[in-house]
């Protein structure tokens, strides 16, 4: 398998030593429920994760009954969700792929979950794979977008990489995962200019009082509409 252009190989060497995440994440789930369409049965409605790891934000949503497709470049990230999806008698669509090139056809999905997938990748494959995620989303339908943000303190811990990246990041919370693309408001409202409705956007900053020189956490929530 040809390896995606947008994927960062340490999360395939963390993924294939054991590192799994089991439960969603809090912001997945408010999204999912404030945001999935209400007027059709939940099987019916779909949703699609982007950067999906093991999975663990789509075995909450078809758990409760939703349909869904999730994509990595891991490997062995999918095969541990497939796993754990049959283990649970639940059904998903999960693939190995790069969310620059999606493997859907437009107008599939009600939702989209990006969940600190797309800041892991240079500012050129974000703008492709936020087109990507517009195609395949129908009118009216929700994405959720959750990059890091520039006043993150380990966006100063690192080494510049090229294409708006940091690599090497030796201090904060993001210690230790490889390259990540911090933005800054503009460029996010950049990214969702045309054919987007902004329906939030927030910068959330938790400061860790206990770390040297209170490190600070930072990530934007975004929720964008497709508007056509």
């Amino acid at each position: 398998m040809t390896e995606p252009v947008s994927f960062d190989r340490i999360w395939e060497e963390k993924y294939a030593a054991g590192h799994a995440q089991r439960y969603p994440w809090d912001v997945v789930v408010s999204f999912v429920f404030r945001n999935a369409p209400r007027d059709r049965p939940r099987q019916d409605v779909r949703i699609l994760e982007v950067g999906c790891g093991t999975a663990s934000n789509l075995w909450f949503a078809a758990r409760e009954g939703f349909s869904v497709a999730g994509i990595d470049g891991s490997e062995s990230a999918i095969d541990y969700a497939k796993k754990r999806f049959a283990e649970d008698g639940l059904d998903g669509d999960l693939r190995v792929g790069d969310f620059t090139a999606l493997d859907f056809a437009d107008g599939s999905f009600d939702c989209v979950i990006d969940r600190g997938a797309l800041t892991c990748c240079g500012f050129t494959a974000l703008k492709q794979a936020v087109s990507e995620v517009r195609r395949v989303l129908k009118p009216g339908g929700r994405f959720l977008f959750n990059p890091y943000a520039d006043s993150h303190s380990s966006a100063r811990a690192g080494k510049p990489a090229g294409d708006g990246l940091t690599n090497d990041i030796a201090g904060g919370s993001l210690t230790g995962v490889g390259q990540i693309l911090f933005v800054g408001r503009q460029q996010v409202c950049a990214l969702l200019a045309e054919g987007w409705a902004l329906h939030q956007v927030q910068r959330l900053e938790l400061t860790d009082m206990l770390a040297p020189e209170g490190s600070i956490h930072a990530e934007w929530r975004v929720i964008a509409e497709k508007t056509s």
